[in-house]
């Protein structure tokens, strides 16, 4: 045991090291530019541009960085009110209805005023509105806004615009000259949407001729600004908002010396190709020299590799698109298929029939979850592919499950597929989380919740498969070494999770009472809630260690674990609280979750309540077999109900916890039957020649 805590501590070390949470790189210093254009196209994403029909903005994208530039701001999807917003505060920010165009400013020499301005501080509690513009203002910058949601984006805390155009015709370069920050709201592109004052709640009001028309005027607007702009100014070019009732991934570009052909991202999102929207605010201060306030969540847009193409980018928002449009459908079949597969398992295994392909059944059920990741090792670019390759790993895992030579032993099946579950989504961690992202069970970015690190669904498969694959280990070797095999790989699994690699919240405080649990109950101690409680309260101190050290870390460094410490300071923690709490009740209604979950309980309940009733003493077959295996599940259980009720994803923790663990259970207690072992096995060499 001792030896096991060393190996620990090594392992948390060079996690902690490698994540720089200790020691971390310097920040990166940027020469302040002479001056700055934000020119904002709301509507704008990479479909749109081409040279015929737009070629002003198509040569300004092709002499710049390009990158994805994720809207997300606090609904689902984003209007150019909210767009415009969340810029001028430099943190995702609303107006608290499902809203349109920014308000028009009232002029007031050569300057104007935002009407109603303190509406969105005092009653829609917009406490960040005016950020940018205040921050010029205490610096010292002269700033010109031209347009609508230029004027909100530099207003400061009063509502008031230093320097107001409602038009770039108005302006030439000498005018220009006299200030360094510059920003033009392009609207005709989302104006035509905007017919009702509103988004429209369709993914697309109009038709590509008309489309096709706004596009050119907005080019028009756009070419107009930039035949004018000081030869020496950076450029940023932003897709603001989205035009319909689903969002996509917008436009990002930025044109300064050395910048053409590269990729734009931030570290916002970990990504050399994705930003989201304060990191723009971030950007425009760090190049005019200004300091950035501490509550504008957003870092500089970063300059990444070569390689940038327009088509890269439309691909990425097709992908997006496509995981879009089947994940709702997933989870239904999901969902479908287990309610399914415990009410034929029921009425099979009362009468001692067809325990085989139960297995079979089994364990591929449970394949299904990490096959939605390994799908994206394959270069899938259609719906029909993903759906292939989900299917295709899903049978591939269930082969290896009863191909070797483990197949004979009730808990190898088990052991093989919580094993590749919890290596994968650790492997995935350790190597920047391309599985993830776009993936039917993990996040995407035009949804805007997650960009890196690891998911809610993915956190409880990772301690679903680890809690598992550690009990089987603990079954093989009992003792000392099963004991540390569980304390250890759960350890190390939880670091992953709530390091800077994970930036995963409330998986810690989860994950440690499952860890400490399945240890207690192996050990042969009894659990209390009052132990219960305390590893609760471990869970969350040993995650607020993980944040106050990333807290400590440069700005542009801090995962959203960091900034939540600096909300608490701020006491903005109890809005991002309140938010999360109420997406995790609104799970609890889910029609794809929640059948899972009841299901799945009511069959392990039934089950081991009446186990000769319901599943002719499988589940107690299992439990005898392996003792290790019911502290696993015991577990399991504990971090699913933790888990579901400390994150905002709700029902969707346990449910996944439950669809791979029980599937398992039932695999495992079949081949547990003393009387079936023999014919099971021989059906599983049967069919092992066929699928080789």
């Amino acid at each position: 045991m001792r030896r096991a805590l060393v190996v620990l501590a090594v392992l948390i070390g060079q996690v902690l090291v490698g994540q720089g949470l200790f020691t971390g790189p310097a920040q990166a210093r940027q020469d302040a530019a002479s001056r700055v254009a934000l020119i904002g196209v709301s509507g704008l994403h990479w479909n749109d541009i081409t040279q015929a029909d737009t070629p002003n903005l198509w040569e300004l994208a092709r002499s710049s960085a390009i990158g994805s530039l994720s809207i997300r701001t606090v609904g689902s999807v984003t209007c150019p009110y909210d767009g415009w917003l969340t810029v001028s505060a430099g943190t995702r920010s609303a107006a608290g209805y499902w809203c349109g165009a920014p308000p028009r400013p009232e002029q007031q020499g050569a300057g104007a005023v935002i009407p109603d301005y303190r509406y969105l501080i005092d009653v829609a509690r917009q406490r960040n509105a005016g950020t940018l513009g205040e921050s010029l203002k205490a610096a010292g910058q002269c700033s010109i806004a031209i347009g609508p949601g230029a004027a909100l984006a530099l207003a400061d805390r009063q509502g008031a615009v230093q320097r107001y155009h409602p038009s770039p015709l108005q302006v030439g370069t000498a005018d220009l000259q006299q200030c360094r920050m510059i920003a033009m709201d392009v609207d005709d592109l989302v104006l035509p949407y905007l017919t009702s004052g509103k988004l429209p709640k369709v993914p697309d009001a109009l038709g590509p001729a008309e489309r096709r028309e706004a596009l050119r005027m907005a080019d028009a607007k756009a070419g107009a600004l930039l035949s004018v702009l000081p030869a020496d100014t950076t450029v940023l070019l932003a897709g603001l908002s989205d035009h319909g009732s689903v969002p996509h991934l917008r436009v990002a570009a930025l044109r300064e010396p050395g910048a053409q052909g590269h990729l734009l991202g931030a570290a916002s999102t970990r990504r050399e190709d994705i930003s989201i929207l304060p990191d723009l605010t971030s950007t425009v201060l760090t190049k005019l020299g200004v300091p950035v306030p501490s509550t504008v969540v957003g870092v500089p847009l970063q300059v990444g590799g070569p390689g940038a193409t327009f088509e890269r980018l439309q691909r990425a928002d097709a992908t997006a698109q496509a995981i879009r449009s089947v994940k709702g459908i997933y989870f239904t079949v999901v969902a479908v298929l287990q309610v399914l597969f415990y009410l034929i398992a029921f009425l099979l295994l009362r009468r001692r029939k067809g325990l085989a392909p139960i297995r079979y059944a089994a364990v591929a059920l449970a394949s299904l979850p990490v096959s939605s990741y390994l799908v994206n090792l394959l270069p899938w670019s259609s719906l029909p592919q993903l759906v292939a390759g989900v299917l295709g790993w899903a049978a591939a895992i269930t082969v290896v499950a009863f191909a070797g030579p483990w197949r004979r032993r009730p808990l190898g099946p088990l052991a093989v597929v919580a094993g590749v579950t919890a290596l994968t989504l650790a492997g995935d961690l350790l190597t920047g989380t391309t599985l993830q992202l776009n993936s039917v069970m993990g996040y995407s970015a035009d949804v805007g919740a997650r960009y890196y690190g690891l998911g809610n669904i993915p956190f409880a498969l990772l301690a679903t498969g680890t809690l598992l694959a550690t009990t089987a280990i603990a079954h093989r070797w009992p003792g000392k070494v099963g004991l540390a095999a569980i304390v250890v790989l759960g350890a190390f699994a939880m670091i992953l999770g709530g390091s800077g690699m994970g930036s995963d919240f409330g998986g810690v405080i989860a994950f440690v009472p499952g860890i400490a649990v399945t240890a207690l109950i192996l050990s042969g101690k009894r659990v209390s809630l009052v132990k219960l409680g305390a590893f609760l309260v471990a869970g969350g101190v040993i995650v607020m260690t993980f944040a106050w050290i990333n807290y400590l870390k440069p700005a542009d460094e801090q995962t959203h674990l960091g900034r939540f410490v600096g909300q608490v300071l701020s006491g903005e923690a109890f809005d991002v609280i309140l938010r999360k709490l109420q997406a995790m009740l609104a799970t609890l209604l889910s029609p794809n979750l929640m059948p899972i979950v009841i299901a799945a309980a009511a069959f392990l309940v039934y089950a081991i309540l009446r186990p000769e009733q319901a599943s002719a003493g499988v589940v107690p077959a299992a439990f005898e077999h392996s003792p290790a295996l019911r502290a696993g599940l015991i577990g399991t259980l504990v971090s699913g109900v933790v888990g579901m009720l400390v994150n905002d994803s709700g029902a969707a923790v346990l449910s996944m916890a439950l669809a791979l663990a029980v599937p398992l259970l039932l695999a495992t207690g079949i081949g547990a039957l003393p009387r079936e072992r023999e014919q099971v096995a021989d059906a599983v060499t049967d069919l092992t020649p066929a699928t080789k």
